[in-house]
């Protein structure tokens, strides 16, 4: 794909997961989890990695003192964080500058005013002082051997006000030898065609003086929008986050932002045979820092490319392009055919075709009649593909050889008001052997999961790996009251891959039962020991 005439070939992409995306309420990382993210962000490819602001708390300060000895990056740069001087104080005597040079990264990265209301009234200094803040700090970074980058903090608020002060404060950061000027939508207020403009105006009267980046947030769900009319404008840096995470609403997603410039504008990002490990990465950070995925995220969510039984699926059996925007497996993700009481034969042997198992055309009917009977009764297989699965196999006379449930009991005793315990007993054939467990746990899915692990866990240790993200119940014909029936979803892990399963009964133990039942069938069916 050839570039549009005007736009740049090539645009840096600079990640802050680790400073502005564990700004995001419920991120909580320690330094051993900053320090793998670091490594699938230098696996995938990124350009820079912003690590966080040494000096800020002593978890930074660990992780900048351990990337020297435990970090080997071979394609990202990391970069220290931090501000400017202090007003009306002295660079060689400001700590945060002193910190920066301390961190003993190559590149830096400072945040400065650029909008003369916060100069003035969150300040409280003149503008003069403002702008001479900014053109110390970067000459004393620069005179200590370091490449810097300017975060023009609220530069589009500051631009449409009093462009003359933003350019002020930008120019003193090119006079004293700034690598990059970042121009910040800091309250994430500005509109894209608003973004074209100021940047285009920006890279126009610097003349590449300095390289131009841009750092958006999402508050007005237009993160990646504005990014991509930033680039139009001339830049040829963006700052965003791993699946946007970040402070209110999140930041500029990379993993979208990456995918439309080089896929969509044939602008290089990252290395192009970087480009298919976009999905594992993105998930292996949302385990890391232990955030389910969002199944509808673009490009990279499970639900990206998942289509429904009926035409769309009917045309992919012959195009398969007919309804996907791009190749799913160019950034590492797959088409996935969803099961419902809507799929004809025609799908569900696409279904298994994908999976691998072969089925006749009664045995595809027998599905299709097998789903419509128990999406009848509650079942909802198209957000349990796991299931799913399994009920394809089963119906091909396979069936599981992991164990066998004998008999369930559940407890739950509650000896006084902050006094209670859940107790669940597992009686399995597990390879022949009568095996009984009884675990407790802080409800009756906790204590069931804990008690089936006990029984086959040493023969199975795979299951290790395998835990549960999510637990979802949902009462289903609420007119029945205590007798309706129940819906349970289970979503689990093994670190790498991810899998839904269901259960349906007016009991929810017996509910939660299958789900977890098949969620570990399915987990050791497709995890090595």
């Amino acid at each position: 794909m050839s570039v549009e005439p005007g736009l740049p070939t090539a645009v840096e992409i600079y990640d802050t997961t680790l400073r502005d995306g564990s700004q995001l309420e419920g991120i909580s990382l320690t330094v051993d989890d900053k320090l793998r993210i670091a490594e699938q962000l230098d696996l995938l490819g990124v350009h820079w990695i912003e690590g966080g602001w040494p000096g800020a708390n002593p978890k930074d300060d660990e992780f900048f003192q351990r990337i020297h000895g435990e970090l080997d990056l071979k394609t990202s740069t990391m970069v220290a964080f931090g501000s400017t001087r202090r007003p009306l104080g002295k660079v060689d005597e400001d700590p945060t500058l002193a910190n920066l040079v301390k961190a003993k990264t190559s590149a830096v990265c400072i945040v400065g005013k650029c909008w003369d209301y916060h100069v003035t009234d969150a300040l409280q200094t003149t503008l003069e002082e403002g702008v001479a803040m900014v053109r110390d700090s970067v000459a004393f970074l620069r005179s200590s051997g370091l490449d810097v980058l300017f975060d023009a903090e609220h530069f589009f608020d500051g631009f449409k006000r009093n462009p003359e002060f933003s350019l002020r404060v930008l120019e003193a950061a090119v006079e004293s030898g700034v690598g990059t000027l970042v121009l910040c939508d800091t309250n994430g207020g500005t509109l894209p065609h608003e973004v074209e403009e100021s940047v285009r105006s920006v890279v126009t009267h610097f003349q590449g003086d300095a390289k131009i980046g841009v750092h958006l947030h999402d508050d007005t769900g237009c993160g990646v929008a504005n990014a991509l009319a930033g680039v139009r404008g001339g830049a040829t840096q963006v700052q965003g986050t791993i699946n946007g995470y970040g402070e209110r609403t999140g930041n500029c997603n990379l993993t979208s932002i990456i995918p439309n410039l080089t896929l969509k504008m044939g602008i290089e990002t990252i290395p192009r045979d970087r480009l298919p490990l976009l999905t594992s990465v993105s998930h292996h950070i949302a385990e890391l820092v232990n955030i389910t995925m969002n199944p509808q995220q673009a490009y990279v969510g499970v639900s990206a490319f998942a289509h429904k039984a009926g035409l769309h699926t009917s045309a992919i059996s012959r195009r398969k392009d007919a309804y996907e925007h791009v190749d799913p497996e160019s950034i590492g993700n797959g088409t996935r055919f969803v099961m419902s009481e809507l799929a004809g034969r025609s799908s569900i042997q696409m279904k298994a075709t994908q999976l691998g198992i072969e089925l006749d055309g009664k045995q595809s009917g027998e599905v299709a009649d097998r789903l419509k009977e128990l999406e009848h009764k509650g079942f909802h297989f198209e957000a349990a593909d796991g299931s799913m699965e399994l009920l394809i196999r089963d119906v091909t006379g396979w069936k599981q050889p992991y164990f066998e449930l004998e008999s369930l009991r559940v407890i739950h005793d509650e000896s006084g008001p902050h006094d209670s315990r859940t107790e669940a007993t597992v009686k399995l054939l597990v390879e022949g052997e009568r095996v009984i467990r009884t675990a407790e746990g802080n409800g009756p899915v906790n204590a069931i999961d804990r008690a089936l692990r006990d029984a086959i866990g040493a023969r199975y240790p795979q299951l290790a790996r395998m835990h549960l993200t999510d637990y979802k119940v949902r009462v289903l014909d609420t007119n029945k009251g205590t007798g309706a029936v129940t819906r349970v979803l289970l979503d689990a892990t093994d670190g790498e891959a991810s899998w839904s399963t269901i259960g349906v009964s007016e009991n929810i133990i017996e509910a939660s039962w299958q789900a977890l039942c098949d969620s570990v069938v399915y987990g050791l069916l497709h995890t090595a020991g």
